[in-house]
């Protein structure tokens, strides 16, 4: 062999060292990014955003993998954790899902039951009131006799929502109380059994029954002198 051939045989191994060493480097800094990182898990994000009290389902999110160092203590993993929850707060489309973002859908309590009625889609609902929500329910009545004035009423205070039903249309000739409205929907409610007698009442027979949404943790009760009122009467 001359010096030629061994300069070649030389080169070639040096070449073929330095791609093992190459290839270990890259070895080692593959090992030490996933010494830092951890193992990946499971995690899942909202596809779009959630409104509050809105009843959760698998399919409003997306799974994707994380590490797991990088996930908080309370984030959700498993999705059968959202079966009969709802939204607690607005929740924003592309956030990660965590338990503090979610409770159990509200259920009926001891002496209380389930009672729906159609309330006017504009005047009654404007897309605000959802399950959970706590509404006062208003009534406005004709005078029982002519010359007697018109009067509005809250007929019940602190009113559970339990579900807020699909847009329906009315037929022209429907109840008095929601004559003039076009659509309407379903509203179902938590009630004392007065509360549902009052409510029912309403619906069939008030010109006019409208829901107004109580701020979460503030207070529903209203003093009996003001829960009716007369025009004449406003000072």
């Amino acid at each position: 062999m001359n010096s030629r051939q061994r300069r070649g045989v030389i080169l070639l191994v040096l070449s073929v060292l330095c791609a093992f060493g190459a290839f270990a480097g890259v070895l080692s800094v593959i090992s030490d990014v996933k010494s830092k990182v951890g193992p990946e898990v499971t995690a899942y994000r909202l596809k779009a955003e959630i409104k509050p009290y809105t009843p959760l389902s698998p399919d409003q999110f997306e799974k994707i993998e994380m590490p797991e160092r990088w996930l908080s203590e309370n984030a959700v993993t498993d999705l059968s954790a959202v079966r009969g929850k709802i939204a607690v707060t607005t929740l924003k489309g592309g956030s990660l899902l965590q338990s503090d973002m979610i409770v159990d859908q509200p259920a009926l309590q001891p002496g209380e039951q389930e009672v729906a009625i159609m309330i006017d889609a504009a005047t009654g609902v404007a897309g605000k009131i959802t399950p959970g929500s706590t509404v006062n329910v208003y009534a406005t009545f004709e005078g029982a006799r002519e010359g007697d004035p018109d009067q509005s009423k809250i007929i019940v205070t602190g009113a559970r929502v339990l579900d807020v039903g699909k847009l329906t249309s009315l037929e022209p000739d429907e109840s008095s109380s929601r004559r003039d409205a076009s659509e309407a929907v379903p509203i179902t409610f938590a009630l004392s059994t007065l509360d549902a007698q009052r409510i029912t009442y309403a619906e069939s027979f008030a010109q006019r029954v409208r829901l107004a949404l109580v701020a979460p943790g503030g207070d529903s009760t209203v003093p009996e002198q003001d829960r009716t009122y007369e025009l004449a009467k406003d000072k």
